[in-house]
């Protein structure tokens, strides 16, 4: 068990690729705490989690899919990585115009659906030196924010769909699961190894 007042990440070498939790990973469905330190280790945190969403490749990632449940938010949603966001102990102030958008999942991967979602968001949140900030954010960027934040909810986007099309989507994810080959030792390392899980 650990305390919201102690370092929650240690012993990960820089730049180090996190394992990323798969549908149905009970894992998945913890509720993330809010962070209260900001330190190095938080920053090393950030810069693993931009550098695994990068590689996925993907747009965005919560903490809690690497087995970090603190509320904390990786984003880009740019083609070339110029717009990388960060987002820790995020609220949402007010949606606007709600619509559907194809959504895509690095926890449920090769998987895209319909997903409504409000196309316009004003956000609070803390940066990663702690700093708050308000923005808004609109049609990608706010769609991601959205999928990500229902992460730290432990809520996925395959939660939207029918009960029918998330029996199929777990059944061919565990059957792809089984069929893989096991990874080698590695610089791979689980965010919650390292947090003496």
């Amino acid at each position: 068990m650990m305390s919201n007042e102690l370092p929650f990440w240690q012993g990960s070498p820089p730049m180090a690729l996190l394992d990323i939790l798969e549908f149905p990973d009970p894992r998945l469905r913890t509720r993330a705490v809010p962070i209260t330190i900001f330190d190095a280790a938080l920053s090393r945190l950030i810069d693993d989690m931009f550098e695994t969403m990068y590689a996925a490749p993907g747009i965005g990632l919560a903490a809690s899919q690497v087995d970090v449940h603190r509320q904390l938010i990786v984003m880009d949603c740019s083609n070339d990585r110029s717009d990388p966001l960060v987002f820790i102990n995020p609220e949402i102030l007010s949606r606007e115009n709600v619509g559907v958008m194809e959504e895509g999942c690095l926890s449920v991967p090769g998987i895209f659906d319909e997903v409504e979602r409000a196309q316009r968001v004003r956000v609070r949140a803390k940066d990663r030196d702690g700093k708050a900030f308000e923005c808004e954010l609109d049609g990608i960027r706010a769609v991601c924010l959205q999928h990500e934040m229902d992460h730290l909810d432990g809520k996925l986007f395959v939660d939207y769909l029918s009960t029918l099309k998330r029996d199929r989507i777990r059944k061919k994810l565990e059957k792809e699961r089984r069929d893989r080959p096991a990874k080698p030792d590695s610089a791979e390392v689980s965010a919650g190894a390292a947090l003496g899980r």
